[in-house]
């Protein structure tokens, strides 16, 4: 019979241990945990409502905006003519642009002088030119001409309309009986005012300047005052005896001159790579941008005063404000296409003001005269940023 040796076992043969006792409970019971825990998280963002309202509120507004409001298309687009001898055929033109959802009639002008004020006046975006003597010339020399005329300050909107122009001309054409339609006698000229070369920079420009100074300008203040807070300095401010006015503007003035630098590195690229044209009022456009940095430090200081972390201010004035200022100041969508209430909202966002403003002056080199309302409108919207930023500013934590 096989004994047990006595004594230590020997090094190397250390007794096999127990298996420690699983931690996870078996199946049935696995699935329930699982079940409670996807329970708990369920409620955890079912009371978070900020975040739910962002989840599930945002692919609907996206899905709305760039399916319904969004849209390169353009519609109801203003236009003059100017038609010295009117006639049936340059009234069934006219006519039918009017119809047509592109185009809409306001006015008729006597002279190339009008034309040129009622662009300037921003009243119309294209104008058609008829010669006179208009259907004489196409029924007796079966060879007309009319001239489309775009204001083409945004390349890509008078690139599309004078097409749309130009294909319900030439429809017109088709539509003429007798040996003026056989020949194609309507001869269509173009002609591009203030960008006649098409140039994108001319409207790109105007619109990233617009971007980076309200995006730089709201980013770089909505931290200045929460930072205070997170770090546990405001208490110091608090006790200090400066007015909460001087203390906001303290906190403003830096981010001021770097926006203010920001502008001046922006215009010398565009005059010295871009080919911007020269001849725009420079000190009205420097007058302009400072204007409009001022209100996009107001927003920002607006935003640092009722957010708790500099996180949410981040967030907001990056991603918050991306949004409103790239879709509602006209850079990249036409704002006459989109819904009422959405053209409505449009008039409360300040780059939408700005971009006109710059526009006017760098492009078509407009004086302050042409640019007093969207100014005023801008010295509205900033006197009332900075009111609102020093009634939220907290004096007591």
């Amino acid at each position: 019979m096989a004994t047990e040796p006595f004594g230590p076992p020997p090094v190397g043969h250390e007794p096999p241990r127990a298996a420690a006792p699983s931690r996870e409970p078996p199946g049935p019971r696995r699935a329930r945990v699982f079940f409670a825990f996807v329970v708990k998280e369920w409620k955890h963002v079912l009371r978070d409502r900020k975040s739910l309202i962002i989840l599930l509120g945002l692919p609907v507004v996206m899905m709305i905006l760039f399916g319904f409001a969004l849209s390169n298309e353009v519609k109801s687009t203003r236009f003059v003519v100017l038609d010295p001898t009117p006639d049936a055929t340059t009234i069934a033109i006219t006519e039918r642009l009017d119809q047509s959802r592109y185009f809409a009639l306001v006015g008729r002008v006597d002279d190339e002088a009008a034309l040129l004020r009622s662009f300037r006046r921003g009243e119309a975006r294209v104008a058609v030119v008829f010669q006179a003597g208009f259907d004489r010339a196409l029924r007796h020399d079966l060879h007309a001409q009319v001239r489309v005329v775009a204001d083409a300050s945004d390349a890509n909107t008078a690139a599309t309309v004078t097409a749309y122009a130009s294909a319900i001309i030439a429809q017109v054409q088709a539509d003429l009986a007798g040996p003026a339609a056989a020949r194609g006698g309507i001869a269509i000229e173009t002609r591009m005012l203030y960008n006649p070369q098409l140039k994108s920079s001319y409207m790109f420009v105007p619109g990233v300047m617009t971007l980076i100074l309200m995006l730089l300008g709201a980013m770089m203040t909505s931290v200045s005052i929460v930072r205070e807070k997170e770090t546990g300095t405001m208490e110091i401010l608090l006790v200090s005896p400066m007015n909460p006015l001087v203390v906001i503007v303290s906190k403003a003035v830096p981010y001021l001159l770097l926006c203010f630098i920001d502008v001046l590195i922006i215009l010398g690229l565009s005059y010295g790579l871009l080919d911007m044209p020269t001849g725009a009022n420079v000190p009205l456009l420097l007058a302009e941008c400072l204007l409009f940095i001022v209100a996009t430090l107001a927003l920002g200081l607006v935003i640092s005063n009722v957010v708790a972390t500099q996180q949410t201010a981040m967030f907001i004035s990056l991603v918050g404000l991306l949004m409103p200022s790239l879709v509602f100041s006209g850079f990249m969508f036409p704002i006459q296409n989109m819904p009422l209430p959405l053209r409505v909202f449009s008039n409360v966002v300040p780059t939408k003001w700005f971009y006109l403003i710059v526009s006017d002056v760098m492009i078509k080199h407009l004086g302050f005269a042409a640019v007093i309302k969207p100014t005023l409108i801008l010295v509205g919207m900033t006197v009332g940023l900075l009111a609102i930023a020093l009634k939220t500013f907290r004096q007591r934590l």
